[in-house]
């Protein structure tokens, strides 16, 4: 009995079998082997690179005035505002100057009288001079007559020398640009007391900017006038030329002072700045940018291989041109993957 239930059990095995036999008919195909991630490998590059020292300062204008006056009496006019630009010699306060007008007056009045008392003493000094040639006229008078034409002319000359310092004092009744730039402070308005000495308004010319840094003195070795460095003013780059590199004021430093074109006033005056002093060249790892994947604050670089390719995030430094140097996470001589939408650009 067991017998006959092992044989029909035996021949149940046999038919299931021919029946797989015939499903699975034909070359059987094998398993799918995964496509590579489309792209270029680009091999990490291992080179020079220019070696750098980013220094702090500041960038200011390199033309500011402070504007006051010599008078002292109220403001009448007030012409313009802060964020005013400004051309140079234009009218920008004025001040009640009336007290000089009186001035002027009694100035003018003792010239007249100064030139009208020197034009009789030159006579006098002519009258007595053909005396004296003559004999008819003691060497003594003559004398008298010549000291007294010097102190005519000599009083002529201070009255003069008033109406000029009058003149002048009187110019500060209008406070005007002494140069093109733009209006950054305003002090006063209309109707405030102004006086001598006291700030009213500040411009600033800031399409030159100079920014300043200190810096080790070993760090400005070959660092001369005229030279032409990197610098980043409140992180945007820009160009600048050495105009002087002098010892500090306090502490064993140099000032390095670099100019800066801002024509288009794109840099902010009175900004922190870095100034990036060369120091010569350093080895640096070189990947193309075009190669990075970022996802929020990592980088990574995606590596040649099937799949959409071993992503490996990476710690990276700046940019020289169209590639950025690799501080962390890819050996040397390994590749990275530059997709094709970044080979087409």
């Amino acid at each position: 009995m067991r017998e006959q239930t092992w044989g029909r059990g035996a021949l149940a095995l046999a038919a299931l079998g021919l029946v797989a036999c015939g499903r699975g008919s034909g070359t059987a195909t094998p398993a799918a082997t995964p496509a590579s991630a489309p792209g270029t490998a680009v091999a990490a590059v291992d080179t020079l690179v220019p070696a750098l020292l980013d220094a702090a300062g500041q960038a200011a204008p390199l033309s500011q005035a402070v504007l006051a006056t010599k008078l002292m009496g109220s403001v009448t006019e007030v012409l313009v505002r802060e964020g005013d630009m400004v051309r140079a010699g234009q009218v920008l306060l004025r001040i009640d100057a009336r007290d000089l007008d009186a001035q002027r007056a009694q100035v003018r009045a003792t010239l007249a009288a100064a030139e009208a008392v020197a034009a009789d003493a030159r006579r006098q000094a002519e009258r007595f001079r053909r005396l004296a040639a003559d004999s008819a006229a003691p060497r003594v008078q003559l004398e008298a007559v010549e000291t007294g034409l010097v102190r005519a002319e000599s009083a002529v000359r201070a009255a003069e020398a008033s109406a000029r310092e009058l003149e002048a004092t009187g110019a500060y009744a209008a406070l005007r640009a002494p140069f093109a730039g733009r209006i950054t402070r305003r002090a006063v308005d209309p109707g405030a007391f102004a006086a001598p000495g006291t700030p009213l308004l500040t411009v600033q010319d800031a399409r030159v900017l100079r920014v300043t840094a200190a810096v080790a003195p070993r760090s400005v070795r070959g660092l001369a006038r005229g030279r032409v460095v990197e610098v980043l003013v409140e992180g945007v780059p820009a160009r600048g030329e050495v105009d002087a590199v002098v010892p500090a004021p306090a502490g064993a430093l140099q000032l390095v002072h670099v100019l800066v074109p801002n024509a288009d006033l794109r840099l902010p005056a009175g900004a922190a700045a870095t100034v990036r002093v060369p120091l010569g060249v350093r080895p640096a790892r070189l990947v193309p940018a075009a190669a990075l994947v970022r996802e929020g604050d990592l980088v990574g670089v995606r590596l040649p291989g099937p799949g959409a390719g071993d992503l490996r995030w990476l710690a990276v430094g700046e940019a020289f041109g169209d590639r950025v140097e690799v501080l962390a996470g890819l050996r040397a001589g390994e590749s990275v993957l530059v997709p094709p939408a970044a080979e087409a650009r």
